[in-house]
């Protein structure tokens, strides 16, 4: 019983520390987790194409046969395109990641942006046929402005997201922290009943 306590108590620590880390760098987080997963596209290619290499210098010199005691043909590995994919975007990410995210938040802003106009034609040909209120006018464009926001600021714009996600987990670790101890002290008074 008291491993549980102890265990939700360092869930509930470490979600309120991490999401503090989030709240208070949220750039160098998002620039750190695309640094992270850049690493781990590269080693995935890596083990893609060391596959390969071994499976092609083991398979030179071994022969297959069948049940009836037919030749096989040989079974040549396929070159591994998306393991020097993998290798090439790893790089991209770990090597240059504001770049990467740069980007990124631009094709996302830009899709939000086509996004809201698309509403605002929307809109405007419901507009023709019936009477539409002023405030279907507003949510287009809060996206509009925040499409805009993020093409002019894209680096900020991709550490808003920890913001929120350093807020939840700040607020899920303590109501975690919280529930713990009511729990353990439930089970305390169930168990001197």
């Amino acid at each position: 019983m008291m491993k549980v306590l102890q265990s939700s108590i360092f869930r509930a620590i470490c979600a309120i520390i991490v999401g503090i880390l989030l709240i208070k760098n949220p750039d160098d987080t998002v620039k750190g987790i695309t640094i992270a997963t850049g690493v781990l596209f590269l080693l995935s290619g890596v083990i893609s194409c060391a596959v390969y290499f071994s499976a092609k210098i083991s398979n030179v010199d071994e022969h297959v046969y069948d049940a009836s005691g037919r030749l096989i043909p040989d079974i040549k590995p396929a070159f591994p395109v998306v393991g020097l994919g993998s290798i090439l975007f790893g790089i991209i990410l770990a090597l240059i990641p504001e770049t990467f995210i740069q980007y990124l938040m631009y094709f996302f802003g830009a899709i939000i942006i086509f996004g809201a106009l698309n509403q605002f034609i929307n809109l405007a040909q419901a507009k023709r046929r019936f009477g539409v209120p002023l405030v279907y006018w507003f949510f287009p464009s809060i996206t509009l402005i925040a499409g805009c926001f993020i093409i002019l600021n894209p680096i900020e714009a991709a550490g808003l997201p920890m913001l929120v996600i350093g807020c939840s987990l700040i607020f899920y670790g303590i109501t975690d922290g919280i529930n713990a101890f009511k729990i353990n002290r439930l089970r305390k008074t169930q168990n001197n009943l």
